[in-house]
């Protein structure tokens, strides 16, 4: 195709040659390059962005609008001009020597400088350098083509300073915190968390609270996430391994939207939620309420067992008076039938006997101290269990009983009563530290290291709960009448009053559970109680 003549131009004398060797340079990337050099021209002129084309010394001879526009130069000022005159002393020498050492190589060098406007304002230049080359292969011109990006690497390094200003935001929150996707995938956490990856020994953390607070709140945690709404002060009590004891965790959580920045949403909204969970640990300050609590409870225990004690003292008193007043009932009524008279003053002062027993035995019923209904609730039998050994921990620590404790996590709740549950256990522990005290008084296993294991599980209907102690134990023989009133073996090292398994499974019973002594357990005693899950009938008390 024939060359178009280009207008002659005092401004670009040289532009026809230059935009020959220019052609003559594409030519060589592409042999289907066959634009007309007006149409040429043009392009380079009009195109939306900077390019300035120099001589081998780095002396400008074209630039275009855009550069103009870029630069703040006129091309009327800096046609002639080295290209160094954009060039700004914050820019590194190394950089300019990658520079031309690339170009001199005959090679495209694309980087980035620091670059002076023409009013002094510095901007970052995004810069492609290709040399020129004629039908020779020498280099006889450079193009140059940049962009001023200092909006947008501003921008992104914002957005960087952003990002590393909310991670360390995170890291140094004073509680554990963690940002969840909408397949519970972790995206982002703190030191804080990843800390409770090992200390709780539950897994991944934040799905096993999530599972705890789907549980607990149900239909209200997908509505509050359909409208983007957080949820706070949802406390937990978690069991830890390495019997490190129970910790309380806090929960708060807050949804937000994030609009997605990748090609696939130019024209379309894409959106995904996520969840900000964070997980304050309140273990002290609940250790602290535990400590007012335990102290409220064995105030409201002793009044209890003082109740419980003058009414198994009435009902005791009770019971020895029905018997011999059972054997004047008899004697009585031989007399009667008798009918002897000599025997008839008898007959009256064992008649007189027993209406003063009756008597007796009325105004002690009236005495019985009344123990008044409880609430029902559900109940977390661990937690019992952990305030029912705070009560006792004083008496196992004077006589070095070494406690095991074995909770099942995420124990079902119990509908039941408190009080009645407290009395329950305190009941069972109590004879277990008595058995083994009983024992080493008496010289049996006084070498021996005495523990004290409690446990619970649950196989998803009923919640088992077993108490064991390396004491005595109880002779086959006699299992059958612990739970019988007034029946103690104290003497042989069990420490009952007579009425405490009679009580232990009364309250088993209220609860529709079961309460027995383990046949294989050959260590001492092993208590089994089981109850149905959320399941409580007519409890009183």
């Amino acid at each position: 195709m024939d060359k178009i003549p280009l207008p002659p131009s005092p401004v670009y004398p040289d532009l026809e040659k230059v935009l020959d060797n220019l052609a003559h340079h594409l030519k060589g990337e592409s042999p289907l390059f066959q634009l007309p050099y007006q149409i040429f021209a043009e392009t380079v002129a009009q195109a939306p962005i900077a390019i300035s084309i120099t001589d081998k010394k780095a002396n400008i001879q074209y630039v275009n609008q855009e550069f103009v526009r870029v630069t703040g130069y006129e091309s009327v000022d800096i046609i002639g001009q080295n290209e160094s005159i954009l060039s700004d002393k914050r820019t590194p020498r190394h950089v300019y020597y990658d520079l031309w050492h690339t170009i001199s190589r005959k090679k495209i060098w694309q980087g980035r400088l620091i670059n002076r406007h023409k009013n002094g304002r510095r901007y970052l230049s995004d810069l492609i350098i290709a040399p020129m080359l004629d039908e020779h292969e020498v280099v006889t011109h450079y193009i140059g083509m940049h962009r001023d990006i200092t909006a947008s690497y501003e921008a992104e390094k914002i957005a960087i300073n952003q990002k590393q200003l909310i991670e360390s935001v995170v890291n140094a929150s004073p509680f554990a915190m963690v940002v969840l996707d909408d397949q519970d995938q972790v995206i982002l956490d703190n030191q804080l968390y990843k800390a409770l990856v090992s200390d709780l020994g539950k897994g991944e953390p934040a799905r096993y609270f999530l599972r705890l607070l789907r549980d607990e709140m149900g239909e209200s945690w997908t509505q509050l996430q359909s409208r983007e709404e957080g949820f706070n002060n949802r406390e937990f009590r978690v069991e830890t391994r390495k019997f490190q004891g129970a910790r309380w965790f806090s929960c708060a959580g807050n949804w937000f939207v994030e609009k997605k920045v990748n090609a696939d949403a130019f024209f379309e909204d894409h959106s995904k939620s996520y969840l900000v969970l964070t997980l304050t640990d309140i273990t002290r300050q609940r250790r602290q309420m535990e400590a007012l609590h335990i102290q409220t409870l064995k105030t409201l225990m002793a009044e209890d067992e003082r109740i419980r004690g003058i009414r198994e003292t009435l009902l005791g008193a009770i019971h020895q008076i029905h018997l011999p007043m059972n054997q004047i009932k008899a004697a009585e009524s031989i007399l009667r039938h008798k009918q002897d008279e000599q025997n008839s003053g008898l007959l009256a002062i064992l008649q007189q006997i027993q209406q003063s027993g009756g008597a007796a035995i009325a105004t002690m019923q009236k005495c019985i101290p009344e123990i008044f209904q409880t609430a029902v609730m559900a109940i977390n039998l661990n937690q019992i269990l952990h305030e029912v050994l705070l009560l006792c921990e004083q008496r196992l620590l004077s006589n070095a009983i070494e406690v095991h404790w074995q909770p099942q996590s995420d124990l079902p709740s119990l509908l039941g009563s408190e009080n009645r549950l407290r009395i329950l256990f305190k009941q069972l522990i109590d004879n277990a530290i008595e058995a083994m005290c009983q024992s080493t008084r008496d010289g049996r296993k006084a070498d021996e290291l005495q523990q004290l294991t409690i446990s619970t599980k649950t196989d998803g209907e009923l919640i088992y709960v077993t108490v064991a102690d390396t004491g005595p134990g109880i002779p086959v023989s006699l299992r059958s009448k612990v739970f019988e009133p007034f029946y103690t073996t104290q003497h042989k090292g069990m420490g009952q009053t007579g009425m405490g398994l009679v009580i232990a499974r009364e309250i088993v019973n209220q609860h529709q559970g079961l309460i027995d002594i383990d046949v294989d357990y050959a260590e001492g005693c092993r208590i089994k109680v089981s109850f149905p899950v959320r399941s409580a009938a007519g409890l009183k008390g």
